[in-house]
């Protein structure tokens, strides 16, 4: 579906009115989609989660990119889902899509988003969409220290951390200093008055929702423990310091504490990460997603 820029998107207004899928209902629309090719459940299912799928959008609101364009994108990550879903592994539905609804989304932002012409590599990728965070681990961590780090020092830690030259830290640092998406601005000049904010999905859940999620996550926390399980306990440490540590671990102050060059502990860690997505590949395609 091509969307008209020049019309308001009549997603969000479609999603609003969909219904919500017990675990039951759910799992009966994917085996019809999956064993009979049943469009009327496909388009059952999707529509009862297109609210998942603008809510991941709006997410991405801060990369100036226009929010009729996510929203399709999204829309177009949700049917991936439903088309590549395999309800007999036990997950929900939801749990499933969220990982290609941010891949699409992702890759349409790298793709078409005008500031940014990159490329598509995945360190780009990695600059791209984690420079923020590492600016704000590092900035906390000198901050703690008692020192403050200049926006040179601060290019230079960021392109060591994430592993690209400081060229691009210094390009990428340019073009992510436009201004965020309102989500107070108006839909369209004919939503009478409506503002973005008014279509997102209501985060408070149901009880039974609750209990359906907790269960995802636990089988989750189970394939992941399984993957880690596989590491040697060095590798089992750096993993756990980078990703799982609150916050993350910098790859120098690793190295102090093992011994070990920043490049080398680089190194394990990717190594690891590739011995986990190996592991979570048997489980399930998306879920090895969570290491990116």
């Amino acid at each position: 579906m091509t969307l008209d820029h020049s019309t308001e998107n009549p997603l969000p207004k479609t999603a609003m009115k969909a219904e919500m899928l017990d675990a039951e209902t759910e799992k009966r629309l994917a085996y019809a989609w999956r064993d009979h090719r049943d469009v009327e459940a496909l388009h059952r299912l999707t529509n009862a989660y297109m609210r998942l799928a603008i809510s991941m959008a709006v997410k991405f609101k801060r990369y100036g990119a226009p929010m009729n364009d996510l929203i399709q994108e999204a829309g177009l990550g949700l049917m991936k889902a439903a088309d590549k879903f395999d309800p007999d592994r036990g997950v929900r539905f939801s749990t499933y899509a969220i990982w290609w609804i941010k891949a699409s989304v992702q890759d349409y932002v790298m793709r078409n988003w005008s500031m940014v012409r990159t490329g598509s590599t995945s360190s780009q990728k990695s600059l791209f969409f984690n420079m923020r965070r590492v600016q704000t681990q590092l900035e906390r961590q000198a901050n703690a220290q008692g020192q403050r780090l200049d926006k040179h020092q601060l290019h230079q830690q960021i392109a060591s951390e994430i592993g690209v030259p400081i060229r691009d830290v210094e390009m990428m640092d340019g073009r992510l200093s436009g201004a965020d998406f309102s989500l107070n601005a108006a839909r369209s000049t004919e939503a009478e008055g409506q503002e973005w904010i008014e279509i997102l999905e209501d985060d408070s859940a149901q009880a039974a929702e609750l209990v359906e999620r907790s269960h995802d996550h636990r089988k989750l926390r189970k394939w992941l423990v399984e993957a880690m399980q596989g590491l040697s306990g060095r590798e089992q440490r750096i993993v756990v310091a980078r990703k799982l540590s609150n916050p993350p671990r910098t790859l120098e102050a690793l190295g102090r504490e093992l011994s070990l060059s920043k490049e080398r502990v680089r190194q394990l860690e990717a190594g690891a990460f590739q011995k986990m997505r190996k592991t979570l590949d048997t489980r399930s395609r998306e879920v090895h997603k969570l290491l990116l």
